[in-house]
C-alpha cells in the first residue's frame, strides 16, 4: 500500500485590515475593499507616513481582560487566529507529542518593547509590568497558541522579515512529511503599527508618504506606486498529514503541495529577481509540478518600484505570462509577518471558488510588468495550482505551491 505523503490544510483564521475572521477577509479581497485608513491619532500627527492599514477590530476586546492584559497585541492577534483555524478544522483530537505550532513574525513584541521602555525612562523600574519578557519575546505568539491548544511537538518561530509567515508554513510541512508531527498550527503574524516603526521604515523610503486617498496609496504594480503601507493581523492554517486527516473524517481546503526557502546573498534590503526565482524553481520541484500547471499567482508585490519589477521578472522567467496574478496587498496592506500566510489563504481559496481578487487602485499597469495582473473586475475559472510568493528583508525567499 502507497503511503499518502500529501500535507492537507484542515483550517484556516485570519485576523486583518478587512475583517476579524477568514471569511469576512476573504469576502473583503474579493469585494475589492481597501483597509487602508488616514491615521488620525495624535502620536502620528508629526510622521512623515499618515496611513496605514490597522484591524477593523481591536484584539483585546474579544479576549477576557485578565488574559488580554498578560499579552501583547502581537500574541492576542495570533491567539484569536488559531482558535479560529483549530475550530475550522473541527478540533482535531491528536496527541500532544504528535502535534506542533510554528508561527512566524517580524517584529514580535515590538508594541510591549517602545512600550515599557517608555514606563522606565518616565516612571522607572517599578512601574513595568512584569508580564513585559513573555510579551515582547517573539516566539511569545507561538509559546501562547502552544499552550493553548495543548502541542506538546514543538513551538517554533521563524523570524525573517516579511516571509516569516510563509516560511512558518514551509516549516509546518517539513515536521509533517519528516514523520514528526499529524497536525501542525501554522503562521505568522504581526502588530507594529507604532510611530517608531512607522519612522524607520519611512526613514529607508519604504513606505509611501502619500495621504490624499488612503485606499488608493497601496497599488502594487501600478506606474503611480510610491511605496507600501504597514498593515497589521494574523493568518493562520492547520496542517494535517493526509492519512490522518482522513482517518478522522476531516474536510480538507486543499493541499500544501510544496514549498521552498532560499536566501538570496545579495543585498540586506533590496530584492533579487535570481533568488526569488530560485525559491519558484525548487517549490514547484518539490511540488512535482510544471509551471504550466501554476494557474493562479499570488503575488509578494509590496507596492515598490524595485521590488514590484523584481518579482515580476522573477513570475515571468519561472512561471510565464499566463497564469492570473493577484496583489492582495493593495488592499490589506502589508502585514509584513502575516502576509505570507494571509496570501496562501487567498491562493487557496481562490483555487477552491473559482475566484481569483483583483489588484485594487491598478489604474495603468507598469509596462515592464509583463502579466497577466488581474484588475478591474475579479477573474472566474477553474484552477487546480496556486503559487503564493514572500519575499522578505535580508534576501528571505520563499514560494509555496496550493492545490485543490
Amino acid at each position: 500500500m502507497t503511503r499518502d505523503h500529501r500535507v492537507l490544510v484542515t483550517g484556516v483564521g485570519a485576523m486583518t485590515p478587512l475583517g476579524a475572521d477568514a471569511p469576512s477577509t476573504w469576502s473583503g479581497l474579493l469585494e475589492g475593499r481597501s483597509g487602508v485608513r488616514l491615521l488620525e491619532e495624535e502620536w502620528a500627527a508629526d510622521l512623515p507616513v499618515h496611513v496605514a492599514a490597522g484591524l477593523t477590530v481591536d484584539p483585546a476586546s474579544l479576549l477576557p481582560r485578565t488574559e488580554a492584559r498578560k499579552l501583547d497585541r502581537a500574541e492576542q492577534v495570533a491567539l484569536l487566529s488559531a482558535r479560529e483555524a483549530w475550530r475550522d478544522a473541527g478540533t482535531p483530537q491528536v496527541e500532544p507529542e504528535r502535534f506542533a505550532v510554528v508561527i512566524g513574525t517580524g517584529t514580535g513584541g515590538v508594541l510591549t518593547t517602545l512600550g515599557q521602555d517608555d514606563v522606565f525612562e518616565r516612571a522607572g523600574i517599578r512601574r513595568m509590568s512584569p508580564f513585559a519578557v513573555p510579551m515582547l519575546m517573539p516566539n511569545g505568539p507561538a509559546a501562547w497558541v502552544s499552550m493553548d491548544l495543548g502541542a506538546k511537538g514543538g513551538a517554533r518561530t521563524p523570524v525573517s522579515a516579511c516571509a516569516s509567515g510563509a516560511e512558518a508554513l514551509a516549516l509546518g510541512q517539513d515536521l509533517i512529511r519528516g514523520g514528526r508531527a499529524d497536525v501542525v498550527v501554522a503562521g505568522g503574524v504581526e502588530a507594529c503599527l507604532h510611530p517608531f516603526t512607522l519612522a524607520a521604515f519611512a526613514q529607508m523610503k519604504a513606505l509611501s508618504t502619500r495621504s490624499a486617498d488612503p485606499e488608493a496609496v497601496s497599488r502594487p504594480f501600478d506606474v503611480g506606486r510610491s511605496g507600501f503601507v504597514m498593515g497589521e493581523g494574523a493568518g493562520m492554517m492547520v496542517l494535517e498529514r493526509a492519512e490522518f486527516a482522513r482517518a478522522r473524517g476531516a474536510r480538507a481546503r486543499g493541499t500544501l503541495a510544496g514549498s521552498a526557502v532560499t536566501s538570496s546573498a545579495h543585498h540586506i534590503t533590496a530584492s533579487d529577481a535570481e533568488g526569488q526565482a530560485f525559491a519558484m524553481e525548487l517549490a514547484l520541484r518539490d511540488a512535482g509540478l510544471a509551471p504550466a500547471d501554476i494557474g493562479v499567482v499570488h503575488a509578494h508585490a509590496t507596492s515598490t518600484e524595485s521590488g514590484d519589477l523584481a518579482e515580476a521578472e522573477a513570475i515571468g522567467r519561472v512561471i510565464g505570462t499566463r497564469a492570473a496574478v493577484t496583489a492582495t496587498k493593495s488592499m490589506t496592506g502589508h502585514m509584513v509577518g502575516a502576509s505570507g500566510t494571509v496570501g496562501a489563504m487567498a491562493a487557496l481559496f481562490a483555487l477552491a471558488d473559482g475566484t481569483v481578487p483583483a489588484t485594487r487602485n491598478l489604474d495603468e499597469l507598469d509596462p515592464r510588468v509583463e502579466l497577466d495582473v488581474v484588475r478591474g473586475e475579479r477573474r472566474t475559472g477553474r484552477w487546480s495550482a496556486a503559487l503564493a510568493n514572500s519575499f522578505g528583508f535580508g534576501g528571505h525567499n520563499v514560494t509555496l505551491v496550493l492545490t485543490t
